[in-house]
């Protein structure tokens, strides 16, 4: 370290040194006497004998001319000159005597030194010589951003006090390390009794000006813990909100009403196809049913839940989801129309007619001029003999009516019904297998089958027969059905006791007595069951039938040995 410090600075210059001596330009070697130790130790070096030039080693300056101008020191006191002396030109090689300086307790020293002629006085003992010309040396510790000169501690001054920042209205921010939520000010009331060093640096920085506007830092404190209480609360509600959703779908009772209805009747209509939950949506939309869910855990727990089918229902306002799927599977309920399997379409034109509340006969107009355009599948047109193009396509089942609609509409429906069901049933493949010549006689095997078997357990029995009839090697009947249901048909009646007179003088091609094979077309709609047995006989050699009771029981025979029993049968329970 060098002056600036306190210990050592580097070893002058060693005499072997050629340019030791050499004042340099600006009489920097004179200054390097005026310094007589390094670290407050004295220095000797032998001086080499050097030569002298002019008045160089004094420190002076002399003008040219020898004319004497004032001196000045650095602080601008001025001081007589000293008087000129004559250069010598010999060698002089006095060595330096240099007084010890004196130290105090501490090992610093007191600033005791010989009186030095150039100094600018005891009080600055860092002050310099002047330099020769007149040139100021330059002043390391004179510089504005300069720091000041090491002191020993007995001559140094009191670090003056710093003055306080200025009191400002400008909130330092929570950028500046204080956040505005915390700052001092907003709870003077409750620390009064506090001592300032514990208090927050706010306060011991604001002082004044904060307490003038301590009530705006309350009023934003205040909002500030608003906001912060809304924030937690508000997420509060959010969290307890789907954690109540989540508990009641995973694990919570589905909402339901209670009871069978408020009394309010609503007239409800379920599309083809519904399953439970777009059923339950339709109740709960119309009012019926509190939740979709509520219904659909009821239907599924209903034994006979399944079986509710599309159409008008009418049902109340307000019922639990079990009494609605009590009342939608009660026939009370039921508010559309239904068509029976095996019924003829002369009866469905009837229906039809007094739902829509039309004059009779008007439906059965439109099928007789319309039936082209009510969507009939190719297969089932250009039929020779046929009595009414859509026997047989206006399926068995419940359907929306009501008054206000066209009967041509209705029609379009049913029809659209039965073309979707034969299509699932692959008709068209089916048929050929079954030694058929299309579809359009697989759907009149089944109306047969319908219109002459009386429980479901006869079906597939008389769908045998039918096929077995119709072979060429029948022999027993010569491939004719003799069937009293085609012979009705003909009529549009439903007669048990025909005449054989009546029936074999009667040519109708749908007289099966007199005709081979089957009529020209359906004799009636045939469901489900009819269907399902005319695409699956059975294989067990039937030939003919009887209803010994004349009403619900029918028997079956292989031979005409065992049908003439059955006969007698037959007319012993008639009385004859």
């Amino acid at each position: 370290m060098t002056e600036y410090g306190r210990g050592p600075g580097s070893e002058p210059w060693h005499p072997d040194d050629p340019l030791y001596g050499d004042g340099g330009w600006g009489g920097q070697q004179a200054a390097q006497q005026a310094q007589q130790s390094y670290g407050g130790q004295p220095q000797y070096h032998p001086q080499q004998p050097q030569q002298q030039y002019g008045d160089w080693g004094t420190g002076e300056q002399h003008g040219y001319g020898d004319q004497s101008y004032p001196q000045y020191d650095e602080y601008g006191q001025q001081y007589a000159p000293q008087q000129p002396q004559q250069p010598q030109h010999q060698q002089h090689q006095a060595p330096h005597q240099h007084q010890q300086p004196q130290y105090d307790q501490n090992g610093w020293p007191t600033g005791s030194y010989p009186q030095d002629p150039y100094a600018g006085g005891p009080q600055d003992p860092y002050a310099q010589q002047p330099a020769p010309y007149g040139g100021e040396q330059s002043d390391y510790y004179g510089a504005p951003e300069a720091y000041p000169p090491p002191e020993p501690p007995g001559r140094r001054r009191p670090e003056p006090e710093r003055e306080p920042e200025p009191g400002t209205d400008w909130d330092p921010g929570p950028d500046q390390g204080e956040h505005a939520f915390f700052a001092g000010g907003d709870d003077e009331d409750g620390r009064d009794g506090e001592p300032d060093e514990r208090r927050g640096r706010g306060e011991r920085r604001g002082g004044g000006d904060r307490r003038g506007g301590g009530k705006e830092k309350k009023r934003r404190s205040g909002l500030a813990c608003l906001v912060v209480v809304a924030v937690f609360g508000g997420g509060l509600a959010g969290v307890s909100y789907f954690g109540y959703q989540f508990y009641q779908d995973r694990f919570g009772s589905a909402p339901d009403f209670a009871g069978s209805g408020n009394g309010e009747q609503v007239t409800v209509t379920i599309p083809k196809g519904s399953g439970g939950y777009a059923i339950g949506q339709v109740l709960k939309k119309m009012g019926v049913v509190k939740s979709v869910d509520a219904f659909v855990a009821a239907q599924a727990a209903n034994p006979d839940g399944k079986n509710i089918q599309d159409g008008v229902y009418t049902l109340q306002k307000e019922m639990s989801a079990a009494s609605a799927v009590e009342l939608m599977l009660s026939p009370k309920s039921r508010d559309n129309l239904i068509i029976a399997e095996g019924k003829r379409n002369a009866a469905v034109y009837e229906l039809i007619d007094a739902r829509l509340e039309v004059e009779k006969g008007t439906t059965a107009k439109v099928a007789e001029t319309r039936w082209k355009t009510l969507g009939l599948p190719d297969w089932a047109v250009n039929h020779p003999n046929v009595k009414d193009p859509l026997e047989g396509f206006l399926f068995p089942s419940s359907y929306a009516v009501a008054k206000g609609q066209k009967p041509e509409d209705v029609l379009r429906q049913m029809v659209a019904r039965a073309t979707e069901k034969y299509e699932s049933l692959d008709f068209e493949t089916k048929a050929k297998s079954l030694g058929l010549e299309g579809p359009w006689e697989l759907v009149t095997v089944a109306s047969l089958v319908q219109a002459e078997g009386k429980t479901h357990d006869d079906f597939r029995k008389m769908s045998e027969v039918i096929y077995n009839r119709l072979k060429p090697t029948n022999t027993e009947t010569n491939q004719k059905l003799q069937f009293d249901s085609t012979f009705n048909y003909l009529l549009g009646q439903s007669e048990i006791d025909i005449s054989e007179s009546e029936i074999n003088s009667n040519p109708d091609p749908y007289n099966t007595y007199t005709n081979k094979g089957l009529p020209p077309g359906p004799i009636g709609n045939p469901g489900d069951d009819a269907l399902q047995a005319a695409l699956k006989p059975t294989r067990d050699g039937w030939m003919y039938f009887v209803a010994t009771d004349g009403m619900d029981k029918t028997e079956f025979a292989k031979t005409i040995a065992e049908h003439q029993r059955l006969v007698d049968k037959f007319n012993a329970s008639r009385g004859n």
